[in-house]
């Protein structure tokens, strides 16, 4: 690290964080972490273990609104140590730039979150309504044992959430420049054509499922499933893998197997895809089997409390106008909406998640909690 002033407690909680390789799904005790500053300001603590997935509840206070911090521990691996120019899970800063697997996605956004917190509660001890942290290690990973079932288990309490601040990445320029206020739908589908395997010097034996495949896998991709709307861009579809063959130049293969995804608006709905895609499959002369997997429906908050408290503490600490985007993949938020809550997405810039050298301005984390910590007065103080 080159020669820095004296770090800020936003930034010295995230290298503590970034140090631990937690790699989905291991915590490597990130939670405790969080969970002793957590304590030490008031919160009510419950670990959560399912399956092999650490994840905690935290809760100040008893009366309305709930307001939820979202979030999780557990990072992507770091890839080749050997292309980092610092090592990923050894926190660097150079030229102002935190360095280190998770900076961006998303141990900044939770050490933010902390931070945040302790100041606004040395400062507002008997806020109204409550603050909640529901955190997770398993994010990055099939997402099964994760939110989706501390949700389950805040439902089975009785413990509705009103408005939740996702830390996810959602940024693209500058800190503060994009609020994700809903997300698409995701629908994955294995679909497997047959054929009859045969010898390529006699197709008359044969039937190629590749060949078959073909006509029908044109209209799929040259179908317009919708135009959008004003909040949401038009439904995507998208083949990812292909596999076919023996691996031998001589033989007709039998199956083939093509793995695609829609990435859907609420102008569609499951049952509305699957039924369209097997009537374009149907209208071809070949046998078909297809399994569908949905990871998540499109949700939507629209303006009101919650986006009207982030975009005003945005543009008292950064002076910028932010724009509600729901652009990019999947969250956690999917499972948090349904229960009827707000949902937002807010943290860094989103330009290095996932990648070698993955970083975060240090001045952006510091911002980021203060934003948090207005959004926090804006909401808890009547």
């Amino acid at each position: 690290m080159n020669n820095m002033p004296e770090l800020s407690p936003t930034i010295e909680l995230a290298r503590q964080l970034i140090n631990i390789d937690s790699v989905t799904p291991d915590d490597k005790g990130c939670q405790e972490i969080m969970i002793r500053r957590l304590e030490a300001i008031g919160f009510d603590i419950q670990r959560l273990r399912f399956g092999e997935v650490d994840n905690f509840w935290a809760k100040r206070g008893q009366n309305k609104p709930l307001f939820v911090f979202a979030g999780h521990t557990d990072v992507v691996p770091s890839g080749p140590v050997e292309h980092w120019n610092t090592p990923p899970f050894e926190t660097t800063i150079i030229d102002g730039q935190l360095y280190g697997r998770g900076a961006a996605d998303m141990k900044g956004s939770l050490a933010a979150m902390i931070t945040a917190c302790e100041r606004f509660i040395k400062q507002h001890p008997e806020h109204s309504g409550a603050i909640g942290f529901l955190i997770t290690s398993d994010e990055e990973g099939p997402a099964i044992d994760g939110t989706v079932k501390v949700v389950d288990y805040l439902c089975e309490h009785n413990e509705p959430v009103d408005m939740c601040l996702v830390g996810e990445p959602s940024c693209t320029s500058e800190l503060g420049d994009t609020i994700k206020n809903g997300r698409r739908g995701s629908l994955g589908a294995v679909l497997t054509i047959h054929g009859t395997q045969g010898h390529v010097a006699y197709p008359h034996l044969a039937n190629n499922p590749i060949h078959l495949a073909v006509p029908a896998l044109t209209e799929l991709t040259q179908t317009e499933w919708d135009q959008g709307n004003e909040f949401f861009p038009p439904t995507s579809f998208q083949i990812s893998n292909i596999h076919s063959g023996t691996g031998a130049t001589n033989v007709i293969p039998g199956d083939i197997e093509i793995q695609f995804n829609f990435r859907f608006s609420t102008e569609l709905n499951q049952e509305k895809i699957t039924a369209w895609v097997e009537k374009i499959l149907n209208s071809y002369n070949f046998n078909y089997d297809i399994q569908w997997t949905l990871s998540g429906n499109p949700f939507l908050t629209d303006k009101g409390e919650l986006v009207d408290a982030a975009v005003e503490s945005i543009k008292d600490i950064t002076g910028i106008d932010t724009k509600l985007s729901t652009a990019g993949g999947t969250s956690d938020g999917r499972f948090i909406a349904p229960t009827g809550a707000q949902v937002i997405e807010l943290g860094p810039l989103n330009a290095t998640i996932h990648k070698v050298n993955e970083c975060v301005a240090v001045d952006h984390l510091d911002k980021l909690s203060l934003i948090y910590e207005k959004i926090l007065g804006k909401l808890l103080i009547k």
